[in-house]
């Protein structure tokens, strides 16, 4: 390709020559590992929660518990409200029981899946 510039009012002409562009190939990226690969053990951040526990949804900090321990809950009704980035969300029983136990206090940090309160039927 030929340029023609002006630098400082003496005109030049240029010819320039345009390698062809190199570009990496990435790696494959492997999810779950190869057949060959070692199994690696992992811990999880959040202890497991019971079968009857109502659990967080998502991270967050307990704003208020709705709850007492003993009192009965009809399916639908909100047990434990979470505040997430300035945003309130309300957790609800999944069915209806009675208050087990109460698993978190008020301004607790909390994961996602983490048990908040537990139901007994």
């Amino acid at each position: 390709m030929r340029l023609k510039m002006t630098v400082n009012g003496t005109d030049y002409v240029v010819d320039i020559e345009a390698e062809p562009e190199v570009r990496a190939v990435p790696a494959p990226i492997v999810i779950g590992g190869s057949p060959g690969a070692g199994s690696t053990r992992t811990t999880a951040s959040v202890p497991g929660a019971a079968a009857n526990a109502i659990t967080a949804p998502l991270a967050g900090s307990v704003a208020r518990i709705l709850v007492n321990e003993g009192d009965k809950v009809e399916a639908g009704e909100v047990v434990v409200v979470l505040e997430a980035m300035k945003m309130e969300t309300e957790i609800t029983a999944p069915k209806a029981g009675t208050v087990e136990a109460i698993l978190v206090e008020v301004r607790q940090a909390v994961q996602g899946g983490q048990a908040l309160v537990t139901l007994a039927e």
